[in-house]
């Protein structure tokens, strides 16, 4: 069984990437499951949210124990997933048992499907790459990059319309939380098992793009794809934001930022954000127009924060046939 992860920041494409796997047959896909950030919590201290503080490394912690709120979140997800006849009525007690019983219950989900690859999409996964990387070391993960401008607009236009939780917390977080996403892509140009997916070229080119996803993934280009997305990704009643996305069809956008953001507003965040031009042409120069990598690879840079949950020994990656090739 193939395992993939689309990650990024919020309101960066994952969901129109996930939907157009979602139409190819060898491909299943689910709504997202958060278990990571469930199982393991600490989400806003790996957000770098301001006063969050990380979580103590108890004895039960360092012995590998399930928190009470991971174990009770392992079971609404084990119900939602599997149905509350086919689900144990205990969780397990060790973190290396839920994230086994996880995959195993993907695995199991994909293969009544008939299919041959799963596609998990949860922005948030992009904080606890070490952990999942720790646990399926095959893995692979695609990450969604969008200009930080538009990902703030969004947010904002999101947050004003919805009146969602999910979004709130102010610009100036936001940015925050947007370079830190930035950094963590960065840190994974030229790692093996990882690819990139700018928002912008898979609007301007998506076939093009399709085939650089299905090349990564080894997905055949030659099979007769779903004329739009069937299976279910999200409900649009309860996230509406998400509607125009689960066709699976890229289409391009109205800009909201200059209609949301004024002027000088415009310019203090150019001054805060993290280059997003500089993300994309380090990402370009990785590669050549065969799809081969022309520069050394280098390990993941990995915070400390990261480092504290899961002592990892990555090594240099290896060539892959991924693919920014893009000349900035």
């Amino acid at each position: 069984m193939q395992r993939t992860f689309v990650v990024g920041c919020p309101r960066s494409g994952t969901t129109i990437v996930q939907a157009m796997l979602a139409r190819h047959p060898q491909v299943f896909t689910l709504p997202e499951t958060g278990f990571f950030p469930r199982l393991l919590g600490g989400l806003h201290h790996r957000l770098g949210d301001e006063g969050s503080k990380p979580r103590r490394r108890t004895l039960a912690r360092r012995l590998g124990l399930t928190r009470r709120y991971g174990r009770r979140e392992f079971l609404a997800l084990q119900q939602s997933l599997l149905g509350a006849e086919q689900s144990p009525s205990k969780a397990p007690w060790f973190q290396d048992t839920c994230v086994s019983r996880f995959i195993a219950m993907l695995d199991g989900l994909a293969e009544q499907a008939g299919r041959s690859a799963w596609i998990e999409k949860t922005p948030h996964h992009l904080l606890y790459l070490p952990e999942i990387e720790h646990y399926l070391p095959d893995a692979r993960f695609i990450h969604v990059i969008r200009p930080g401008m538009d990902v703030l607009a969004s947010i904002t236009d999101a947050e004003l319309r919805y009146d969602n939780k999910a979004f709130s917390g102010g610009l100036m977080q936001w940015v925050r939380r947007w370079n830190h996403a930035a950094d963590i892509h960065r840190s994974r140009i030229g790692v093996r098992n990882h690819h990139f997916v700018f928002l912008e070229d898979l609007v301007r080119n998506p076939a093009e793009e399709w085939q650089r996803l299905c090349g990564f993934l080894g997905l055949c280009t030659d099979v007769a794809l779903d004329q739009t997305c069937h299976q279910n990704i999200a409900d649009p009643k309860v996230e509406p934001w998400k509607q125009s996305a689960l066709s699976g069809l890229p289409q391009q956008a109205d800009s909201k930022v200059e209609s949301l953001f004024g002027p000088q507003l415009r310019e203090w965040l150019r001054e805060r954000l993290s280059s997003y031009e500089d993300l994309y042409a380090a990402s370009s120069l990785a590669y050549n127009r065969e799809d081969s990598f022309i520069l050394p690879l280098v390990k993941p840079i990995l915070r400390s924060t990261e480092k504290a949950d899961v002592d990892l020994d990555i090594g240099a990656g290896h060539a892959v046939a991924d693919g920014r090739y893009r000349v900035a």
